[in-house]
């Protein structure tokens, strides 16, 4: 059984997030399963009207929208694999239901491991974004004193064709995400904030949902592959 990648990223302090986010983020390739969650988001998408007309252009991408509702209804679903380099990783793929119509955002987070890596160092977390992933960016988490999971985006980088374009820190969108599990309502809870520090809050999403656990299908995953539908249209090997 392969190691989750959050647990590989935060060694040891993995065991401090609270017992239901720890579940959340325990899945690992092979397990034979793959986590649903299914809630609302409170508000999701972008705020500022004027620049709604610029995300639209990257609809296609399935990373930014440029749609904002409240009480939007979402599913996500999680499924840990081994991408196609070697690297452990978790695919999130996100179905947002705005009135008008369905979006999807999704990425692969894959945990790099270091050579000659000892058994208490920890992963390099990379996200790589959207439909062709050619938006990736380190991420860096912890524990806060509450058992939450808070997680930062940072050096972000374009792969366009053989061109490998670090975005400079006047241009780079950060996110800054935290999810946790509310006790009052007995659900899990996730917020998350995209800005770029030239336009201010670029994109938001933040709200509740339900979490479990079902099986795959046999024959629907080998081994420790990624299902085919969850599959992305084009894998980046670039770190």
């Amino acid at each position: 059984m392969n190691a989750p990648i959050y647990q590989l990223a935060l060694g040891e302090d993995f065991t401090r997030l609270a017992p239901e986010v720890q579940e959340y983020f325990s899945l690992a390739a092979g397990s034979g399963s793959y986590g649903i969650g299914e809630g609302v988001f409170d508000v999701v998408g972008c705020r500022q009207r004027w620049l709604r007309p610029l995300l639209a252009l990257t609809g296609s991408e399935e990373a930014f929208f440029p749609e904002y509702g409240e009480r939007i209804p979402f599913r996500i679903e999680n499924h840990a694999h081994v991408d196609p380099f070697g690297r452990p990783a978790l695919t999130a793929r996100r179905e947002i239901y705005f009135p008008s119509g369905t979006r999807l955002f999704h990425d692969t987070t894959s945990a790099v491991l270091s050579p000659g890596r000892q058994a208490n160092d920890r992963a390099r977390l990379v996200d790589h974004i959207g439909r062709y992933r050619r938006l990736a960016t380190d991420l860096d988490v912890a524990v806060t004193d509450e058992g939450r999971l808070r997680g930062i985006s940072r050096a972000s980088r374009l792969f366009l064709g053989p061109l490998r374009i670090p975005l400079p820190a006047a241009l780079d969108a950060k996110a800054y995400a935290e999810q946790w599990w509310d006790r009052t309502e007995g659900k899990h809870r996730i917020q998350v904030k995209v800005i770029q520090p030239q336009i201010g809050l670029v994109l938001v999403y933040a709200g509740r949902f339900d979490y479990r656990l079902a099986p795959y299908l046999p024959g629907t995953v080998p081994g420790t592959a990624l299902p085919r539908y969850a599959e992305p249209d084009r894998w980046e090997q670039r770190l």
